[in-house]
């Protein structure tokens, strides 16, 4: 069994900088693929970015438009996502999810976390 903790959301200005963490249990990051996906209200969850378990990350370019960077510390055992330049289009709730499947769709995850909300003002 995984536990996905995510922390670090917010409410913050347009323009402004997080680091969303998400803590990981039961198994080491490294050997599954890592993902954070967003739903903003009224919206399908969208893939946002993965770190794959070769460490080769992946973005949904049309989301990250090189403002987001996803990372992992093998010692903490943690996923982060660094999103900079944060747009009001960019409020939603962050989940953090772990699986071997598909890294890009969420059927590929089978373990997620509770979710962080982001919310953006302009």
């Amino acid at each position: 069994q995984v536990q996905l903790v995510e922390s670090g959301g917010g409410l913050v200005q347009a323009g402004g900088s997080l680091i969303l963490s998400c803590a990981v249990s039961g198994r080491t990051s490294s050997s599954v693929n890592m993902g954070w996906f967003r739903q903003a209200p009224g919206k399908e969850r969208e893939f946002v970015a993965a770190i794959r378990r070769s460490g080769v990350r992946m973005y949904n370019l049309d989301v990250v438009k090189g403002r987001f960077t996803i990372s992992r510390d093998n010692a903490k055992n943690t996923i982060y996502l660094q999103v900079t330049n944060l747009k009001p289009e960019d409020t939603a709730v962050y989940y953090c999810a772990a699986g071997w499947g598909d890294y890009e769709i969420a059927n590929g995850y089978d373990y997620w976390g509770q979710g962080t909300q982001v919310t953006v003002s302009s």
